[in-house]
């Protein structure tokens, strides 16, 4: 039995199985993939040799996304006014700094193992009056070197009262700090801030400043003269390169490609300003270049910070006037800049930004990027940029990751750590575009009976080849639409080539249902003979029917196994029908019985009056004895008891019509077939009672 089905029920491929990319990133410490499209499986390739320890991140958290916000209220963290605050990472623990500006109080937030946590609050107060009046910037410095935490505090609201102090805690920034004021060398502050300190290529300590104070508009440069940052800075006024500053309120560094830029926010007039220093922290000739408004996107700017992160440089500035978030991308500090205005950004509890005053650097918590802001009515807001859920593989921490996917399409970022917290910890980063399943049509899996023909359809216009695999019992694996009868269940994968690279494989499986009839061997049957049908490879099970034809000579048509005694030649049929899917897939199968006269035929034993006609009588059970010469019987002392020359009659068990005894008899009989073969025999029956 074969039949051609064309399924029409086709659907729009969601699933894929493999989508394979059209380049590799083979830069870094992996390799990656650059593009790839939703649903395809990924494979990274560590480039690390060895290493103490492995992270991977796969749907880590992008500066590109937009932020989730949380709100800390002034009442529970005794805020009042906060002017600035930054964040740091101490062994496990995280802690953040805030600067009260109207009170001169200095506060440390212990998050303990997690910045998501609620944090416990420590107010120094100003520090035995020690802390800069009216503080407004902070800086969190480690020396490497020491083993040593500081945290450097600018402050005051004209150059009369503006200072520059050190807070030390040690080894530990769980400390209590000390804390010494520089003053104001020459004079030279005038309501400092965006404070910047750091070591150079040289291992001295070099800082910055700007003077926010409209009279002055100043880059101040902080030389600490070698390379221990407990000593006294020398401080030099560098000018207003070029009156390219107006009001400025916030300065942040980044060094890319091996020169230093400083981006400074010009709250007055709604600008910011790029200073390029060069290979070193030393310049006394910087050039500044204005970069104007990033396309009207800032309203009196507040602060700045900025961060490199996966390849690319973000910029995130404050807008104290409107109290919204603005992100500035560039691929380098060189530009070109996009600016976005992130909005007001929405915080969980329904409350928003509100003039903020200052935003920290960006610290990364496992695969969350997170960065705070101060808020003139006295709170803080959170910014999380966290990890995607669209991987199927959130982490892995093995040096051969799992091999994973994303869901959906867009830009992702994979973050690569080894030997993290050690002096040899290594980091990197790659971003993965995720492109949208090419559109096509596609059969979907399938259901068919053995030796059925089935015709399977994937259809993707913009495809330029295809192949399908394995090449077995299809007509033509380089088509998009084929025909099929496999004997077996199959998942035939599909290859589509896109002209842009991507090579799209999905599949289609072809169940089989597989019913077996088996009739049982082809055999020869004595004249008068039952036999048994059926043989063992027939299918089994309270799910199938079967069904024998024709129905002579049959004690039962609906079951596996009937009994036959048919008179001549004669062929069985038996089809077996499964009944639990909608196909009602069937299998039919053949025995031929060939009937031969070759003896006498009689059973050996009889019943009188058992009620069964086929027990309780004795006879000849041959059908093909055209002459019969005697049918007799004898008893066990040779007294004839019954004969006949007539092949239909039988002995009913009696004796001049009494019931005969019970015991063994003797049987002659003599005659010829209808093929003319003289047949002869004797023999005993037993007669029960």
């Amino acid at each position: 039995m074969r039949k051609c089905l064309l399924l029409a029920l086709l659907f729009m491929v969601s699933l894929l199985d493999v989508l394979k990319a059209q380049t590799e990133d083979t830069s870094g410490l992996f390799v990656a993939p650059d593009t790839v499209c939703a649903k395809q499986v990924i494979h990274l390739r560590s480039k690390v040799l060895t290493a103490s320890s492995h992270y991977w991140g796969f749907c880590s958290g992008y500066l590109q996304n937009y932020p989730i916000g949380y709100h800390y209220d002034s009442m529970q963290f005794q805020m009042t006014v906060p002017s600035d605050i930054d964040i740091a990472k101490d062994g496990d623990n995280y802690y953040a700094f805030v600067l009260n500006n109207s009170t001169n109080e200095f506060l440390r937030f212990n998050f303990g193992n997690s910045l998501y946590n609620v944090p416990s609050v420590t107010n120094f107060g100003d520090l035995t009056n020690v802390l800069p009046t009216s503080p407004t910037s902070l800086y969190v410095v480690k020396d490497t070197f020491n083993d040593n935490w500081h945290v450097f505090v600018a402050g005051g609201s004209d150059a009369t009262n503006s200072t520059l102090a050190r807070l030390d805690f040690r080894n530990s920034l769980a400390n209590v700090p000390n804390i010494a004021n520089f003053g104001n060398f020459n004079s030279v502050l005038n309501s400092p801030r965006g404070l910047f300190i750091a070591q150079d290529a040289d291992s001295n300590w070099y800082g910055y400043a700007v003077n926010s104070n409209q009279l002055s508009n100043t880059l101040v440069f902080f030389d600490f003269r070698g390379k221990n940052i407990s000593i006294t800075p020398k401080m030099t006024d560098l000018g207003t390169l070029g009156n390219t500053m107006a009001q400025p309120s916030d300065l942040a560094a980044v060094k890319d490609n091996g020169e230093w830029y400083f981006f400074v926010t010009n709250f007055f007039n709604n600008t910011i300003t790029r200073i390029d220093l060069g290979p070193t922290l030393v310049n006394p000739t910087p050039v500044a270049t204005n970069l104007g408004t990033m396309n009207n996107t800032l309203f009196s700017p507040s602060s700045i910070t900025i961060t490199k992160e996966c390849g690319g440089i973000f910029a995130f500035v404050t807008d104290l006037a409107t109290s919204e978030l603005v992100r500035v991308r560039m691929p380098s500090a060189l530009g070109p800049y996009t600016a976005f205005n992130m909005g007001n950004v929405p915080i969980v509890d329904s409350a928003h930004l509100n003039n903020p005053s200052a935003i920290s650097h960006v610290l990364r918590y496992h695969d969350n990027l997170l960065a705070f802001a101060t808020n003139l009515d006295t709170t803080i807001s959170r910014f999380a940029f966290e990890q995607c859920t669209s991987s199927t593989v959130q982490s892995s921490s093995f040096h051969t990751p799992p091999a994973y996917s994303y869901d959906t399409a867009g830009l992702y970022n994979v973050y690569y750590i080894v030997d993290e917290g050690l002096p040899t910890m290594q980091i990197d980063c790659k971003q993965i575009r995720v492109l949208p399943i090419p559109a096509m049509t596609i059969t979907p899996d399938t259901l068919i009976c053995q030796r059925d023909t089935v015709t399977l359809v994937d259809v993707s216009v913009a495809a330029d080849t295809i192949k399908w695999s394995p090449n077995y019992h299809i007509d033509d694996s380089t088509q998009q639409i084929v025909r099929v009868w496999p004997d077996y269940t199959v998942k035939y994968h599909i290859e589509l080539d896109y002209p842009n690279g991507c090579i799209v494989d999905t599949n289609i499986t072809v169940t089989v249902s597989k019913v077996t009839a088996d009739a049982g061997p082809d055999r020869y049957l004595a004249d008068g003979a039952t036999t048994l049908l059926g043989g063992p490879n027939t299918s089994i099970g309270s799910n199938y029917i079967y069904s024998w034809s024709p129905i002579s000579y049959l004690s039962s048509t609906d079951i596996m196994f009937p009994e036959a005694n048919p008179p001549v030649d004669f062929t069985y049929y038996l089809t077996v029908t499964e009944l639990n899917d909608s196909l009602k897939c069937r299998d039919i199968d053949t025995v031929v019985i060939r009937n031969r006269c070759l003896d006498i035929n009689l059973p050996n034993a009889f019943i009188p009056g058992s009620g069964n006609p086929s027990t309780n009588r004795f006879g000849l059970l041959n059908r093909q004895l055209v002459k019969l010469n005697y049918f007799r019987i004898y008893d066990r002392w040779g007294k004839l008891v019954f004969e006949t020359t007539d092949p239909t009659k039988v002995w009913d068990g009696t004796i001049a019509g009494k019931a005969a005894a019970q015991g063994v008899y003797v049987w002659e009989a003599d005659g010829f077939c209808d093929s003319g073969r003289k047949v002869t025999g004797s023999g005993n029956v037993t007669l029960i009672r």
